[in-house]
C-alpha cells in the first residue's frame, strides 16, 4: 500500500494577475496554512463548492460575482442577476471562473469570498 500526500485543508481559487489573490496566498504561506491553489479561469469552482460559497453569504447571490470584472459587465450581468434562480447563478459560475469572485478559500468548515485579512486571520487564526 502506498502512502498518499496529506490532503491540504484549504483550497484557494485565484487568478494569476490578481494582486489581491497573490497577497492572499501570501498572507497564507506567512501563517503557516497549508493549501491547494486552483487556476480559477482554467478550474472553476464545482457547483457543489458554489452552493457551499452561496449558503455562507446567506443567499447573497451578488456576492459570489465579480462584479468589477470585464464578462460580469459586458454581459449585463447586474440586471440580469435579481431574476436568476440560485441554481441559475451556480450554473453560470462554474461556467466560467472569470465571473466569481477571488480569491475564493474553501476548507471543511470556512468559506471566504474576497481578501480581508482581519476576516481571514479571525476564520483560520
Amino acid at each position: 500500500m502506498s502512502a498518499r500526500a496529506a490532503k491540504a485543508p484549504w483550497v484557494v481559487y485565484t487568478y494569476s494577475s490578481c494582486d489581491t489573490c497573490r497577497k492572499a496566498t501570501r498572507w497564507l504561506r506567512e501563517h503557516g496554512h497549508a493549501f491547494e491553489e486552483r487556476p480559477i479561469r482554467d478550474t472553476p469552482p464545482a457547483p457543489v463548492e458554489l452552493a457551499r460559497a452561496l449558503r455562507s453569504v446567506e443567499g447573497d447571490r451578488g456576492r459570489l460575482f465579480n462584479r468589477s470584472g470585464r464578462d460580469y459587465r459586458d454581459q449585463g450581468l447586474a440586471e440580469l442577476l435579481p431574476g436568476w434562480s440560485d441554481a441559475e447563478v451556480i450554473k453560470r459560475l462554474a461556467a466560467n471562473g472569470n465571473l466569481v469572485k477571488r480569491p475564493l478559500l474553501l476548507g471543511d468548515r470556512v468559506v471566504l469570498i474576497g481578501f480581508d485579512e482581519q476576516a481571514w486571520s479571525a476564520a483560520l487564526g
